[in-house]
């Protein structure tokens, strides 16, 4: 099966990824076949998160369901299997020259992808994508010979890109769609309704290459679930107490002037950032995290996974998808990874120096790093 318009991701539920509340496993697995059950046909799991575990109980979760009745999609790429974490950096990519040279490229993402595909309990992915990548992995044509390689190995159908964690990594990632977009079939990119950019500022580029784009953090940090509210207690190490103060009070105040838009069209605030999401050019999929918040007060994660399942098709006006981009306009609100001037000394596994090539793609795509990439606010 191809990518569906909503998906399920095993970062959902806090097992694995520090949001909310972290479910117990059989709530969690519970969750996931809710989403089966409601309709939602595409999951998508990475062999990192959990170091496997993740794997693990999509795997119990879809046991029994027929193979071809839903999409299912890995994310290959941090090497936990050799390689050593380095704290809250975590596992190197497995291009890392200290772990690998290019020849051991496709052995690596062979073994890689078998494993997670035997902790799936199944013998195919329909779209494998190169999680998180380095430097290199955007741009050596070894690494995206190695990824068709999955292909021809028939361990999946389709082969795309995931950049990330944080945001940025945009002339990388154009430049890869330049150089290898026809071999990619997905990549997978932050984009809502409150963080246009900077991911909608490489929708042009994905359009010309024909690479079609899932998205996710379409809840914006759990914000349009409407149940994180000013003075919201976030529990122990969520992460998302790394967001500048204040981000959940003026977060609300955005909500406030698109909800009528929501209610015009007789939905909720999370579909509402769906619609917005899927009406830009090559938003083929929205991939909300669901997240059970700490307190009696929040909605439970099974009302949200039946909120994205029941996402029907919305036409927004143009207006309205201008008026909701304008009270979301965020740029220049954060220090962006990947390719960076300001970074000189060696390249680490997020970020790397601005190289002439990499400046020849904003020329040619009319983004200037210096006005378009930078953090301008205080």
């Amino acid at each position: 099966m191809d990518v569906t318009t909503t998906a399920f991701g095993t970062w959902n539920g806090g097992r694995f990824m520090h949001f909310g509340e972290a479910l117990d496993e059989a709530r969690w697995i519970g969750s996931a076949q809710r989403a089966y059950e409601k309709g939602v046909r595409t999951f998508i799991t990475a062999d990192v998160y959990g170091n496997g575990q993740a794997d693990l109980l999509l795997g119990q979760a879809l046991k029994g369901i027929p193979r071809d009745t839903y999409c299912l999609v890995g994310a290959v790429g941090h090497d936990f299997y050799s390689g050593k974490r380095d704290g809250s950096k975590g596992f190197p990519r497995f291009t890392n020259p200290e772990l690998r040279g290019p020849a051991g490229y496709r052995e690596y993402l062979k073994m890689a992808t078998e494993k997670s595909l035997e902790r799936c309990g199944t013998d195919r992915f329909d779209l494998v994508m190169l999680h998180n990548p380095d430097s290199i992995g955007y741009s050596d044509s070894r690494v995206w010979q190695a990824m068709q390689a999955l292909i021809d190995d028939s361990l999946t159908s389709m082969i795309g890109v995931a950049p990330g964690p944080a945001n940025g990594f945009t002339l990388d990632l154009i430049q890869c769609f330049e150089r290898f977009g026809s071999l990619i079939d997905w990549a997978m990119i932050i984009l809502n309704p409150f963080e246009p950019w900077p991911g909608s500022l490489l929708i042009p580029a994905a359009v010309k290459n024909e690479v079609r784009l899932l998205t996710r953090v379409v809840d914006f940090g759990g914000l349009f679930h409407d149940d994180v509210r000013p003075g919201h207690e976030f529990g122990y190490g969520d992460h998302r107490t790394f967001r500048p103060a204040g981000w959940v009070e003026a977060g609300n105040l955005k909500l406030a002037q698109i909800r009528s838009i929501a209610d015009r069209h007789g939905i909720t605030l999370l579909q509402l950032a769906c619609a917005w999401n899927l009406a830009h050019p090559q938003v083929k999929s929205v991939v909300p995290t669901l997240i059970q918040e700490v307190g009696s007060s929040a909605k439970s994660i099974e009302t949200k996974v039946d909120e994205l399942a029941a996402l029907r098709e919305v036409t927004l006006t143009p207006d309205e998808i201008d008026q909701i981009g304008t009270v979301g306009d965020n740029r220049g609100c954060m220090h962006l990874k990947g390719a960076n001037r300001t970074h000189t000394s060696a390249p680490i596994a997020d970020q790397w120096g601005l190289t002439p090539e990499l400046e020849e793609v904003g020329r040619r795509w009319g983004i200037d790093p210096d006005r378009d990439l930078t953090c301008t606010h205080g």
